[in-house]
């Protein structure tokens, strides 16, 4: 009998979480303003889990098949220093990461939701899709989160990862305990 890696197991040795943008940091919805701009919503728990899985030495890094400046500015102010716009093969993007960071693909995990990210979550050490994706990605994940896109799966990735790796309670314990 052959033992299977567990998600947990997995997420232990995870030591970059690459991110999809629409319908994983966002819900998916495109805003398009008569005025040619456009908006994305981002969940502000997202954004804390993601400086708390770095803050614990888990790099973030994104690629996305739109462009949009203001995934750019979200990666900013998030200390999110490597982001791949407009990139549909994702994969492709994700191997040029893997390459420069010097990464086994048993250190990265990916997050996505739709077809294009399909390879990336394959590829991964850890993949993972999110409940408001089709079917057919939740069953080729290694774990779907309970939260959907845009609503704090995210952070439910971020927790689950530092849970895995022994680092959440410290990470929690400076907020409870004031440290």
């Amino acid at each position: 009998m052959s033992y299977i890696d567990t998600p947990k197991d997995k997420a232990r040795s995870i030591r970059l979480l690459v991110l999809d943008v629409d319908g994983v940091l966002t819900d998916g919805s495109l805003y398009f303003h008569a005025d040619g701009s456009e908006s994305k919503v981002f969940n502000s728990l997202d954004g804390h889990g993601i400086k708390m899985l770095q803050a614990s030495g888990v790099e973030v890094a994104i690629i996305t098949g739109r462009r949009s400046k203001m995934v750019e500015l979200r990666a900013q102010a998030l200390g999110i220093k490597t982001l791949f716009q407009g990139r549909e093969d994702k994969l492709a993007a994700l191997k040029t990461i893997k390459e420069n960071k010097r990464l086994d693909w048993s250190k990265i995990a990916y997050c996505g939701d739709d077809l294009p990210d399909l390879a990336a979550i394959k590829a991964s050490g850890l993949g993972i899709t999110v409940p408001n994706a089709p079917e057919y990605m939740v069953q080729h994940a290694d774990m779907c989160t309970n939260r959907k896109g845009g609503q704090g799966a995210v952070r439910e990735v971020c927790d689950f990862i530092m849970q895995a790796q022994g680092t959440l309670q410290d990470a929690l314990d400076y907020y409870i305990l004031g440290c």
